[in-house]
């Protein structure tokens, strides 16, 4: 089945974030939004947009993006694309779907007077009416009102495939001409579709291509930021405005601290990498100096809270630094306090990718490996002391499972880079199993 929530359904209101509730819409990336021009009525007018499935994401001013003003008197499109006056990147934006046929089950929410939390109504996509196209609905009470204006029309979720916004609601008509649906002989709903949308309007073309983004790389990482024991230091490569380039910008938001290369300093990272650090009262400067690469380690060895997920790190664009050496030592002391890594290359093999690999990837993933390999003949140990299997005097048969994975451990060899970085991965997933079957997942920190 399908989400029950999303965030890309928004709410809207006039005069302010306490206003009367003006229609509906929808976010289609971090700034941007759909709705109906008479909805927003005036192109100079600021509207404020709820996320009313997602009480955790605060309500944000937006108004006409250049460009984004398609109002229906102008070319009977009755379309506004809205800038939102600061991003949310923490919501997901709605899938836009340019196909459309007839018969195509639907739904759509809105805000209907006495509905302020939300209605929605089910019908079938019927028949072409000029750049509109008519919705069908199972009874005249199911066709649209007031405050579905900008809503979004969506298909029917299936198995492993979310629902797509295939257009918005735009008006409903009756052949009496009466207020509302029910009153009429006839009544039927009306959508301006998403392919009509991206014709008007260069931005929904973009977003709205299958290449807009890449929700593979978004669910890698997801899972990454959500286990702190997936591999402690992940390297990626995103092209610049590729759909991966646009995932990642919904995904900054995750990252504990982000430093982007060759505009960042990192005098600011370690800075902020300190409110993550506890050192004793009065040595702030001595582990900055540290971090910075400037003075010793000091003498009482960093750490993070014990109970919190490790901190993590994303360096946005790493060839992008002018000078990358000095950046990778401050990532690598990182590592020494227990901090977890993601770092962007723009270009495979660009500025800093050896020494990324060679300083900081290899050896967070042979400690990592090793970590779980001690974390495993605890969890395999205490589990055969809790069946009654052995006692304490018989610790060699009670982690016999560790054992093998530890000779295992001894074959990765330090000759061959790509080969001991392909073998470290299947080794941590083969642990990670391990771990699962001895009840051992979430037994610390690696």
């Amino acid at each position: 089945m399908g989400e029950l929530r999303a965030d890309w359904r928004l709410r809207l209101r006039r005069g302010g974030a306490r206003g009367p509730i003006a229609g509906a819409g929808v976010l289609v990336d971090q700034r941007t939004a759909l709705t109906c021009a008479h909805v927003v009525r005036d192109p100079d007018a600021v509207m404020w947009l709820e996320f009313a499935e997602n009480r955790d994401l605060e309500p944000v001013a937006a108004r006409v993006l250049p460009g984004g003003w398609l109002p229906e008197a102008e070319g009977g499109e009755d379309i506004a694309v809205l800038r939102l006056d600061s991003p949310r990147p923490q919501a997901r934006p709605a899938p836009l779907e340019p196909r459309l046929w007839g018969g195509l089950e639907v739904s759509a929410t809105g805000y209907a007077e006495g509905f302020d939390d939300g209605m929605t109504l089910w019908g079938r996509i019927s028949g072409a009416s000029g750049e509109r196209v008519q919705l069908d609905a199972v009874a005249k009470a199911e066709v649209v009102r007031a405050g579905f204006s900008g809503a979004a029309v969506c298909t029917r979720p299936g198995e492993g495939r979310p629902a797509r916004v295939v257009g918005l609601v735009v008006s409903w008509r009756g052949d009496m001409g009466e207020l509302l649906p029910e009153n009429n002989r006839l009544a039927f709903s009306y959508l301006i579709p998403v392919d009509r949308i991206a014709e008007l309007s260069p931005l929904i073309k973009e977003l709205s291509s299958p290449y807009a983004w890449d929700h593979g790389f978004e669910e890698r990482l997801d899972r990454w930021f959500a286990d702190p024991d997936e591999e402690p230091v992940k390297i990626t490569v995103v092209s610049p405005g590729s759909g991966k380039d646009r995932s990642l910008r919904h995904l900054l938001h995750r990252a504990d601290l982000v430093h982007r290369g060759g505009s960042s300093s990192r005098p600011d990272l370690a800075d902020h990498a300190l409110e993550h650090i506890a050192f004793p009262p009065g040595q702030y400067l001595a582990y900055w100096d540290w971090l910075l690469g400037t003075k010793r380690r000091p003498a009482q060895a960093p750490a993070l809270a014990a109970d919190r997920p490790p901190p993590t790190v994303l360096v946005d664009g790493l060839d992008e630094e002018p000078e990358p050496g000095p950046l990778i030592d401050l990532l690598g002391r990182l590592r020494e306090c227990g901090f977890r890594l993601l770092l962007v290359f723009r270009h495979a093999g660009g500025t800093g990718w050896t020494a990324a690999y060679d300083v900081l990837l290899r050896p967070a993933l042979l400690a990592h490996a090793d970590a779980l390999l001690d974390r495993l003949r605890r969890a395999e140990f205490n589990r055969s002391v809790q069946l009654g299997v052995v006692d304490d005097n018989s610790l060699a048969s009670a982690t016999e499972t560790a054992d093998r994975r530890q000779a295992e451990r001894r074959l990765i060899h330090e000759t061959d880079p790509h080969r001991q970085l392909t073998a470290l991965r299947e080794l941590i997933s083969t642990l990670r199993a391990d771990l699962e079957r001895h009840g051992g997942h979430h037994g610390g920190r690696a």
